[in-house]
């Protein structure tokens, strides 16, 4: 099969040769270059997180009123300064020293209140359903096929789709589901909620040495499964949390939700101090399983599976010498004031009433058009230097001057160390990839966690880093990027700072502990 790139269009047009007298066409969208189309204004967003209002008073106001303040309260001039080095015979009265001092104390005093508290992420916890909920890929065709609510041809359609997923044989899937036949009810989708939750929780708590009381933010995140009571009033009926417990349950925001939920944490422990949080990540497949014939919501079947994880957030001093990581920045990107992107993944009835998730065919373009700004967002405060001046000249060239130069690429490997990609497709992977240039390596995380767990939603960029650290790479110092997208249209990212190495024995409470020398592997090409 050979491949014709019809870059206008974001169009790939795949071409197979079957025999003398017939030939297959197959036209697919891809993700757009992101490098082709900068806008200056999320340029200057990302400027605008650095220099915003506060840094321009500080420089602007605050310091030269204090150093004016200061030379009219202790008399000096500026013909007098050479003095200092020059003269022994120059000092100050104590009446000028002490209104200096006080000054001084006052402003530190100041600085030392509103100065941005560190978040620090302890530890995390990866859910690990149990063995007898694995299903291989055959198995998962198996049960599709002996059913009976699919149509031949999109029992078809859900192999071909299964065989060039990139999942592996060892996913996940809910008691609930593989049930023969299927038990979707309310009490299995709470079972599987509790069984992910609670079993991350018990992980995370068991790592961290934290006892349940001592959390007083909880925010969970859940797309698809929205109890009453809420999946975060579980944790707190379960673990019998205090009463005075900040809880938030976020519902409907999709795989990059995860993120959400780590930036609303930040803002609420830069309000609280001295302060624990936990948020939980995890969706729920049992009662969001399609059975229909839709091929537009079957690629949910096929590549969704079983999930979670529990992270827990600090901003205590005292936790920064055990903590694996700092939080250094969240840029949350929300495309949902365009028709295509609000659309593009859609819960609704199929034609015989039948819900579930769809898919549209614009997905790849609308996830390049949100990442494109995220990524720009993020640039100014994550890139080097170097890296920001050369696409800056570029980007000026290009839109103030109309010359016809080649787009600069700003090299993201020279910003991070490690890179977590939301698992959510192998062809999602494979551009962004391409678009960003990024080595194997890089990408390792993001595909090894697709074939061993699959697309566990909003939790997969916690498999992700778990790989990592499971290899032994996260060193001292590391910077590690995560990035997520999803219905909305949103896209998210998340930088941190790794405050310790992370060694490869060090696996409690790891996914990856029983598989990790198995991998890398080969996911084969359909």
């Amino acid at each position: 099969m050979s491949s014709i790139e019809i870059d206008n269009e974001r169009l790939t047009a795949e071409v197979a040769i079957k025999d003398s007298t017939s030939v297959v066409i197959k036209i697919r969208q891809k993700l757009p270059d992101f490098l082709q189309s900068i806008k200056l204004k999320y340029v200057k967003l990302g400027y605008g997180y650095t220099c915003n209002a506060t840094t321009i008073l500080l420089f602007c106001i605050v310091l030269p009123l204090f150093f004016a303040t200061l030379v009219q309260f202790t008399g000096l001039k500026f013909d007098r300064f050479s003095d200092f080095w020059t003269s022994k015979a120059l000092f100050f009265d104590t009446a000028t020293g002490l209104t200096g001092s006080v000054i001084l104390l006052f402003l530190s005093g100041v600085y030392w209140a509103k100065r941005p508290r560190p978040i620090y992420l302890v530890d995390f916890a990866c859910y690990k359903p149990e063995d007898e909920r694995k299903m291989a890929v055959d198995s998962f065709l198996k049960m599709t096929e002996e059913n009976g609510s699919f149509e031949d041809e999109t029992v078809q359609f859900q192999k071909r789709i299964a065989s060039r997923s990139g999942l592996g044989d060892e996913t996940y899937l809910p008691k609930g589901i593989t049930s023969n036949p299927p038990n979707l009810c309310m009490k299995e989708a709470r079972s599987e909620a509790e069984a992910v939750m609670f079993g991350a929780l018990d992980s995370l708590f068991k790592k961290t040495g934290i006892k349940p009381n001592d959390i007083s933010i909880l925010i969970v995140n859940c797309s698809l499964f929205n109890p009453t009571p809420s999946l975060s009033s579980m944790i707190v009926n379960h673990y019998k949390l205090r009463p005075d417990i900040k809880s938030y349950n976020l519902g409907g925001m999709g795989c990059s939700a995860g993120l959400i939920s780590i930036d609303l944490a930040k803002l609420l422990l830069s309000a609280n101090p001295n302060t624990y949080a936990v948020v939980v990540s995890t969706e729920n497949i049992t009662l969001n399983w399609y059975f229909g014939n839709d091929r537009s919501m079957l690629l949910c079947n096929c590549i969704f599976r079983m999930g979670g994880a529990a992270m827990l957030l600090s901003n205590k001093g005292r936790d920064r010498a055990r903590s694996k990581y700092q939080l250094v920045h969240t840029v949350r990107t929300h495309k949902g004031a365009d028709d295509n992107s609000y659309n593009c993944v859609y819960q609704r009835e199929d034609d015989k009433g039948t819900i579930g998730v769809s898919l549209a065919r614009e997905l790849m373009a609308v996830a390049g058009d949100a990442l494109k700004t995220n990524i720009t967002t993020l640039g100014p405060l994550v890139l080097p230097f170097s890296e920001q001046f050369m696409f800056f000249v570029t980007l000026v060239k290009k839109k103030l001057f109309k010359a016809k130069v080649k787009p600069y690429i700003p090299n993201f490997k020279l910003a991070f160390d490690h890179f977590c990609i939301h698992a959510g497709g192998r062809a999602v992977l494979d551009e962004i990839q391409k678009n960003l240039q990024l080595t194997e390596w890089h990408m390792e995380p993001s595909r090894m966690t697709l074939h061993r767990f699959g697309n566990t939603s909003s939790s997969s960029l916690w498999y992700e880093l778990s790989y990592a650290e499971a290899k032994g790479r996260v060193s001292k110092g590391d910077r590690v990027w995560q990035i997520a997208f999803g219905s909305g249209f949103k896209c998210n990212s998340a930088v941190w700072k790794a405050l310790r190495a992370i060694p490869a024995r060090e696996l409690m409470g790891n996914p990856w502990i029983d598989s990790i020398d198995r991998y890398p592997v080969k996911v084969p090409i359909a």
